[in-house]
Formats: structure tokens, C-alpha cells, sequence
């Protein structure tokens, strides 16, 4: 969709509700819908590149050596803008380019513990890099929570939120091209097809976001951040599309109960508050399919004879063989459950496929409901997203062409057709889910069906116990803010580590002694 072809938003009874479903309702300028990380990387870039104040980059993870436009530096390391194009070196840059710009960084304190080779390249940064570039560890969550949001904003004027982290295996084009040279990881072997998305946004709603950010900022260091001073809007990028203009967007979170804090679950009651007004079709895009809230809530509109038709995409398998356990079990079950509510044939779950027909992994965190509502932000399906981890989320209504455009894109990405072929097949068949079958081709680039996981013990075990996968539940331990905590957790390995080496030592030092003394006689 051109800029010059986009329509106002039409008012309308609203389903947001500030204090339940989100945390707050503010008004965007401009919104961008942005698929796939290279895409994302290049507009974030040339906005991160405006910023003048305050830079805030609240993520998952931050890998600060990958190239944010890979194959694309010079002999320098440099990107075409003339600034480094690996992730470290340009926010050093910048810092340097602009002397009274902040930048803030706050990473989960756990992936140190997934990537702990990442840890080294965030301290020279903190350590030698501008003393303007704050990089903190939020650990600020109950023992095994997550901080999971995805948000960038720069200088209160624009604003980044969705599924897109700026760290390793995330960079990908739409194509997914199978053997794509640019798709690599540092060590130079393949990553894997990754399929993502995240909004850009200007106006009051960057400002939201920002201080959603600042307040997280405080509750991870104690250190407040006032509000940067007022500068220029940075321009519009060229090459992202404005979506819609002037529009009311819902920010919504998820914040575990921890001490003495209540959880806060907005984004949970909106995806069920979504479900229950859906009328023609609920389309889902997630990592996950483990929440027991949203299953049930789908077996209902399922189990009505008027009921939506209802999509869901999820990546095939999971990135381990434990999280497959863990989570695709559970999503076996959910699929067993909701294909056994499915009386009238509304029900499908795929995953996307390459023209080779690899996999593509499904990392997008999208909901699309009757071509109204559109959700887009780091939260999963899962019940540890929906109450257990960090999230934020962003969302909008419309009567227009808007929503429906995106979910067309979606679809015709997945189904590599144009998008006005798919748009003709559902207006001949009058179903969104008779036109995907009519339209995928099952030998190349498309859709294929999810297929029940088989249980094993270790499986069995952990989707019973929902060890990987917990939400909050009044009066447990770790709620309280008593109990374990993940620095504990950093203590404890490294006292293991270090007593491990000592021991190593002593048994070396004593083998040494013995061997000195001359030998026993023989």
C-alpha cells in the first residue's frame, strides 16, 4: 500500500478499555507494518541514526556484533550510510556523531545464560565504549520469568514495538530464499528461514512507549530517567509504507505478580475480550500454541454453529528438542482439543514452508480478528507470555482496508501468490480457509498442516507440569519476591564453576606431589 492511498481510521464503539485489556490508549501519526527482520533492520537503523536526546532499546537480546544489513559493508565494516554496520559500533558511533544523546539498553539478565559468549562485547561496551551508552540486566521478574518486550524509542518522537530483536538468527528477507548467503550466523554457518514482524510508529503513542520503557528502565536499575527534551520528529523513512494515519492504538502488557506487585495481564483479556467479538475470522501468528485461556476460549467460538473461521501459523518445530517437549506437546493436546470443537470444518493449524520446502520459522507475534482488530508485539500463545513473563503489545481497530490488506500480505507471503489472487479467492469462495486449500501448492513454497507431536515421559512430564511454560497463580514462592531469583541462580554456577576448577587444581597439584616424591617402590 502506497502512502497516497490511505484511508482515515472510522470512529467507532472501541474495544479497548485503559486498566483492563491495556495499560493505556494513545494516539499514533503515523503507523508502519513491518514484516521480517530485513526490512526492520534497515528502517531501524536510519531512524536510530536521527536520534538527538535518548535512545531506548528494551529487548530480549542485544548481539552487538551482527551486521544490521548483512553482505552489505565495506572493507571498513562500514554500511552504506558511512556508519559501522555491525550493532556495537554503530550505537558508539552515534554516541560519539551526537553530544548530548543518551543511549539506554536493557537486556534479560538470562540470555547471558542461553548466549554467555554475548556477555563479553556488552561489557566493552559498557567499559570502554561512550560513557552516554547505559546497558543494564533486568532482573526484575520471579525465578524462571522472562523479560520479553521489544520496544525502541527515539526521542519520545518515534517508536518501534513488535517480535523483532536485534540480535543473531533473526535477519531475513520475505522471499525466505532457500541458501540465502546473507542468512548466516558470525561463525559463517546457515541460520535458519525466520519469519517476524513489529510496527513503527510516531506521535503521542511513541511517547507512551517511551515512558513505558523509562518505567522499566527504573524497576531494573533504580535509577529514574526524566523525559528527554523536545527535538524534531525524525523523518518518515521513504521506503516504509504508511499504513494508516491518525489512529488510536491500545498499548497492552503482561507484568508478573512480583514484590508486592500485581500481575498485570491486559494482553491476555484483550486476546480473549477479541476472540468473543469475532465474527468471520480469527487469524493467529505465534511462536507458541500453549495457552490455556485462549484454547478454551477457541473451543467455544469453534463449538458455535456461527462461529469464525479460525488460522493458526506456527513455526514446525521449536528451536530445541526440550522446548519441542515442552511446548509442542502441550500444543498437541490444544490441537486435539480444538479439531475435536471444530464441528463445521473452521479450523486449521499450519506452519510455512521455502520453495524448497524447508520450514520456516514462525518467531511473528500477530492476531488478526474479522479484519478489525490487529495486535502485533512479543507476546505469545503461550501462558507464560499471556502471565509469567515481560510483554508489551500494541493494537488497533479499523473499518477500513487497513487491517485486511496486512492479513492478505500475510497469507499471500505464506501462500507466494499475489496478494489480488488471494483477495479474489476468498471472494469466490467466501472463505478465508477454502481459499488458502485452493491456493497452496504443496510442492513448493506454501502451507503445510501441524501434526500431533508423539508424547514421551520426558514430554508428558514437562507439558503436566508446564515447567518451561508457568503463569502466575496467587501464593506461590516466587511470586512473593522471596525465594529464588535468576541472580541467585548466576551465583550459585559460578561458586559451582569456581569450586569445579578448584577441585580440578588440588587433584592436579596432589597427582603432582605423588608423582615427585620419587615413586613408591614398585
Amino acid at each position: 500500500m502506497t502512502e497516497d492511498r490511505v484511508h482515515p481510521i472510522e470512529s467507532h464503539t472501541t474495544l479497548f478499555e485503559p486498566g483492563r485489556n491495556c495499560w493505556r490508549v494513545a494516539r499514533a501519526e503515523r503507523l508502519g507494518l513491518i514484516v521480517d527482520a530485513a526490512d526492520y533492520f534497515r528502517v531501524l537503523r536510519r531512524i536510530m541514526a536521527s536520534a538527538k536526546r535518548e535512545l531506548l532499546m528494551i529487548g530480549w537480546d542485544f548481539d552487538f556484533e551482527i551486521e544490521m544489513l548483512p553482505g552489505e559493508s565495506d572493507a571498513e565494516g562500514r554500511a552504506p550510510d558511512g556508519l559501522p554496520n555491525q550493532v556495537g559500533p554503530f550505537l558508539e558511533a552515534l554516541a560519539e556523531r551526537e553530544a548530548q544523546l543518551d543511549i539506554y539498553m536493557l537486556k534479560w539478565n538470562g540470555a547471558m545464560l542461553i548466549a554467555p559468549g554475548r556477555l563479553i562485547p556488552s561489557l566493552a561496551v559498557r567499559v570502554f565504549g561512550s560513557d552516554r551508552i547505559h546497558f543494564a540486566l533486568d532482573g526484575h521478574h520471579p525465578f524462571g520469568g522472562c523479560h520479553h518486550q521489544k520496544i525502541v524509542v527515539v526521542d519520545d518522537r518515534f517508536a518501534f514495538c513488535g517480535g523483532i530483536d536485534a540480535t543473531e538468527d533473526r535477519w531475513d528477507t520475505s522471499e525466505h530464499a532457500p541458501n540465502d548467503s546473507r542468512r548466516v550466523r558470525k561463525d559463517g554457518s546457515p541460520s535458519q528461514p525466520w519469519h517476524d514482524a513489529t510496527t513503527a510508529l510516531t506521535g503521542p503513542v511513541a511517547a507512551a512507549l517511551g515512558d513505558l520503557a523509562r518505567s522499566r528502565w527504573l524497576r531494573a536499575t533504580g535509577d529514574e530517567l526524566s523525559r528527554p527534551d523536545p527535538v524534531v520528529a525524525p523523518e518518515w523513512p521513504g521506503s516504509l509504507p504508511v499504513a494508516a494515519r491518525d489512529v488510536d492504538v491500545a498499548i497492552a502488557r503482561t507484568e508478573p505478580a512480583f514484590e508486592g506487585e500485581e500481575m498485570v495481564n491486559e494482553i491476555e483479556r484483550l486476546c480473549l475480550d477479541s476472540i468473543g467479538q469475532a465474527r468471520e475470522v480469527i487469524y493467529m501468528e505465534s511462536q507458541y500454541f500453549a495457552a490455556e485461556t485462549v484454547c478454551k476460549a477457541l473451543e467455544e467460538r469453534l463449538r458455535d454453529p456461527d462461529g469464525p473461521e479460525v488460522v493458526i501459523i506456527n513455526p514446525e518445530t521449536a528451536q530445541s528438542t526440550l522446548e519441542d517437549k515442552a511446548m509442542h506437546v502441550l500444543r498437541g493436546r490444544m490441537l486435539d482439543r480444538l479439531t475435536a470443537a471444530d464441528t463445521g470444518g473452521r479450523f486449521r493449524m499450519y506452519y510455512p514452508v521455502t520453495t524448497a520446502g524447508e520450514p520456516i520459522y514462525v518467531h511473528a507475534k500477530i492476531f488478526v480478528v474479522d479484519d478489525r482488530i490487529l495486535r502485533i508485539g512479543s507476546s505469545n500463545l503461550n501462558d507464560r507470555s499471556l502471565g509469567f513473563d515481560t510483554e508489551c503489545d500494541v493494537a488497533f481497530e479499523d473499518k477500513t482496508e487497513v487491517i485486511a490488506a496486512f492479513r492478505t500480505r500475510l497469507l499471500s507471503e505464506h501462500l507466494s501468490v499475489a496478494p489480488e489472487t488471494l483477495t479474489r479467492a476468498v471472494e469466490e469462495a467466501g472463505s478465508v480457509i477454502a481459499a488458502i486449500e485452493a491456493l497452496n501448492d504443496r510442492s513448493g513454497r506454501g502451507l503445510r498442516p501441524i501434526e500431533r507431536l508423539e508424547e514421551t515421559t520426558v514430554g508428558e512430564f514437562l507439558a503436566d507440569t508446564r515447567l518451561l511454560d508457568p503463569r502466575h497463580h496467587p501464593g506461590r514462592l516466587t511470586e512473593s519476591g522471596t525465594g529464588l531469583r535468576p541472580r541467585h541462580l548466576g551465583v550459585v554456577a559460578g561458586a559451582t564453576g569456581l569450586g569445579f576448577l578448584g577441585w580440578r587444581a588440588l587433584r592436579h597439584w596432589l597427582r603432582g606431589e605423588r608423582d615427585g616424591s620419587g615413586r613408591k617402590d614398585q
